[in-house]
């Protein structure tokens, strides 16, 4: 078993680690209110979220520090309507992003407006996810709902995930030309420690900062108590995760309206598991399995030059910024396996991305007697080289001989050919203001041209002999039209509607694979249509000195899902079973969304310092095709947290609560029961320039399941308990600045 101890690297954490350190908050009773954040993702402009047509999420960097969020699961933890199941075991328990019930790649997710690689999963040993991004290197998050092709192409089917990263200009205030910052944090459902550094220097022209973490720890706890090998095991596998992130950024000014950047941001995880619930005994034609064990790295590197005019003195533009960029990033998993008819089979997956692209963005405002406008356009332009690649080899251990076939492959193989993507995308909208100021009319369009272009390489056509392998263009027009009405002085209504779509991907156009023994196929299709959409949103919102909130409706119709692997023909009309990957499923989700807050201190010199915030969602979603449910739609969700924030030091109680899940796809489906769990936050400044984070999570010790883990499972599997979160658990984070 792996179980190396993370406490005796403790102490060189606890010396030399590097991590993040946030600019100090000032201490205070105001009420953070979602409504005055701001955001640039849903328009490419600076807009405050009761400024923007449809909803946008926005978690800041004292969000981030007080609610102790390190991974895509602590993200959405109080976000109704969005959700992140734990994976596959490997990668550090990580699903996808899940936005109103569409998840996977139809989510786009960006940092810094640069695109994070693809996930990618074939079979049972390649399982590429996109939990590339180290969080701690974050100022903000925005996450966009619903369709977001007219501003941002194809993938963004579902919305966008935007992360933005940290300047020097965060930390360098007026007159301070340094800053050295130090954190350290421990979170026991993993056993998790996290540590590093932060510095940023400056002057009047040149300024820099780097910021580097690691963390270091074990399996995710859940709360089953199984402890055997073998498929009936409940508690996790046994695993050892590492992992280690850089930003870096140097910025020139040669002017106060004018930055160059130049960055560098990469992070490397490790994995090692073992493999203990995957243990069997030979049955029929099948040996067992007496040992496996794997081993994972994933790897992320991006570079960028970028260049920002705040004002420029110009006919097409006052203000633009534009950035060149390179990234790489690549998973590997590698499985060694021994087997009961003593052979070990040794298994190397591989997946693997090269991005380079160009972005140019360009505003300018205009007015006229009674009308003002704000346009913003540019262009989009990247070229993705994807490679994927299975390899593997079986040893005879009792004669010593090495064989490249492994059960039914031949190694090595490919999945799909090695693949060329070119996306150019052209976009504007114009925010206008008519009513002086009451009435926003905020039209916009893209259009986008996708092209992909296959190599055949000896390794796919020596494992797909005769399958045909077809590159692929498409042009796809992406408008949008959004509306706010401030029909008085607190109150709003807002509309919105969006036109999205998903180009057909390179892993179902060109896919191949065949299993003679099993007398099965899977052929390409090059005819596959893009997914597309059509979504509708609408709400009311109040922004008033002591309550804030606002109602949301939406309606989402998709066409042209595509489907993987569908099977098309049986003997004797086919030499095999054959499947293909096809656009079978039209789908409607609909939903409503709920937010607010209130300030008590508003209401009362009393209550000064007390607050509540609320937010619950409920959608439902079904496959108008097949006429069934849609699986990816989460049960009705909600949050409450009641806090209060005193001079220095602040604390909140948080409820989570979740419905059953009433409409799954399969009646034979496990369906979790409703549930609710609390949490206790609280954050102490107990001297300038240091701060202490606690949390205490599920604190009731509630034993419950997220739909999202169990989406798919059986109601009578054996093993349900192996998907439960975990049990009560602490999380406290040490920052220090100076």
């Amino acid at each position: 078993m792996l179980r190396n101890s993370v406490l005796t690297t403790s102490l060189w954490l606890a010396l030399a680690s590097l991590a993040h350190a946030a600019p100090e908050a000032a201490p205070g009773g105001d009420i953070d209110r979602e409504f005055d954040r701001v955001q640039v993702t849903a328009t490419r402009t600076e807009r405050a979220v009761i400024d923007v047509a449809n909803t946008v999420d926005v978690i800041t960097r004292e969000q981030l520090d007080q609610q102790l969020i390190h991974d895509l699961k602590d993200l959405v933890r109080y976000q109704p309507g969005l959700s992140v199941g734990a994976g596959s075991g490997r990668f550090s328990n990580l699903g996808d992003i899940n936005i109103r019930g569409l998840g996977g790649n139809r989510v786009l997710i960006q940092t810094d407006g640069i695109n994070v690689s693809d996930s990618f999963s074939f079979g049972s040993y390649l399982n590429a996810n996109r939990n590339f991004v180290d969080l701690d290197t974050l100022k903000q998050v925005d996450i966009v709902r619903g369709p977001a092709s007219a501003s941002y192409g194809s993938d963004a089917l579902g919305g966008v995930v935007a992360f933005v990263t940290k300047d020097p200009s965060d930390y360098l205030e007026a007159g301070k030309d340094a800053y050295f910052g130090l954190n350290l944090g421990f979170e026991s459902d993993w056993d998790g420690l996290l540590g590093g550094a932060t510095m940023a220097l400056g002057g009047e022209r040149w300024s820099g900062m780097v910021v580097v973490n690691h963390r270091q720890g074990q399996e995710t706890r859940n709360q089953g108590d199984n402890d055997s090998v073998g498929p009936l095991r409940t508690r996790p596998n046994p695993q050892d995760i590492s992992g280690t992130s850089l930003l870096s950024k140097l910025v020139y000014a040669p002017s106060a309206n004018q930055r160059f950047k130049l960055v560098l941001d990469a992070n490397e995880d490790y994995g090692q598991i073992d493999v203990l619930n995957g243990l069997t005994e030979a049955s029929g034609f099948t040996s067992g399995i007496d040992a496996q064990t794997g081993k994972d790295h994933q790897t992320r590197a991006r570079v960028s030059f970028v260049h920002e005019v705040d004002a420029l003195d110009s006919a097409m533009a006052d203000s633009l910024d534009w950035q060149l960029y390179r990234q790489d990033s690549e998973s590997t998993q590698r499985t060694d396996e021994l087997r009961s008819n003593n052979t070990r089979r040794q298994m190397q997956h591989n997946f693997d991305q090269r991005l380079y692209g160009l972005q140019a963005n360009l505003f300018k405002s205009f007015d006229g007697d009674s009308v003002s406008h704000e346009l913003s356009y540019g262009l989009d332009a990247s070229w993705t080289d994807s490679h994927e690649k299975r390899d593997g080899t079986s040893t005879n251990l009792a004669t010593g001989a090495v064989s490249n076939q492994v059960g039914q492959d031949v190694f090595p193989v490919r999945d799909f050919p090695i693949s060329q993507t070119t996306r150019i995308g052209l976009y504007a909208q114009d925010e206008i203001q008519l009513a002086g100021g009451r009435l926003s009319l905020i039209p916009g369009v893209r259009v986008d041209y996708y092209k992909l272009d296959p190599t055949l390489d000896n390794i796919f056509a020596e494992d797909n002999p005769g399958v045909p392998v077809a590159g692929l263009e498409e042009t796809n027009v992406s408008p949008k039209f959004g509306a706010i009405w401030r029909f008085a002085d607190q109150w709003q209504l807002f509309a919105n509607y969006a036109r999205g779509f998903r180009a057909p991907p390179y892993g179902d156009v060109n896919v191949g694979f065949t299993n003679l023994q099993s007398g099965y196929t899977v052929i390409p299709n090059q005819d596959l249509k893009p997914e597309t959409s059509n979504g509708y949103e609408a709400g009311l919102r109040y922004d008033g000195s002591a309550f804030f909130g606002g109602l949301t409706g939406y309606y989402n119709e998709y066409r042209d899902f595509i489907e993987s692997f569908v099977l098309i023909g049986t003997p004797p009309q086919y030499p095999w079973l054959t499947f293909q990957s096809q656009n079978v499923a039209d789908a409607r989700i609909y939903g409503a969304e709920l937010r607010g807050g209130v300030d008590f201190g508003a209401m009362s010199q009393a209550l000064d310092g007390w607050s509540m915030r609320f937010a619950a969602a409920w959608s439902r979603g079904d496959n108008k095709t097949d006429d069934t449910p849609l699986n990816s739609i989460d049960p009705l969700r909600g949050t409450l947290g009641l806090a209060y924030q005193g001079q220095g030091w602040g604390s909140e109680l948080v409820g989570n609560f979740a419905g059953r899940q009433k409409r799954p796809a399969d009646p034979s489906y496990y369906q979790p029961a409703g549930y609710g769990t609390l949490d206790l936050l609280a954050h102490w400044q107990f001297a300038p320039g240091a701060r202490v984070y606690a949390g205490v999570f599920n604190l009731t010790d509630k034993k419950y399941s997220e739909w999202a883990d169990v989406n798919g499972v059986s109601a009578d599997s054996p093993v349900l308990d192996r998907y439960t979160r975990p049990g009560r658990s602490l999380s406290v984070n040490l920052a220090l600045n100076w």
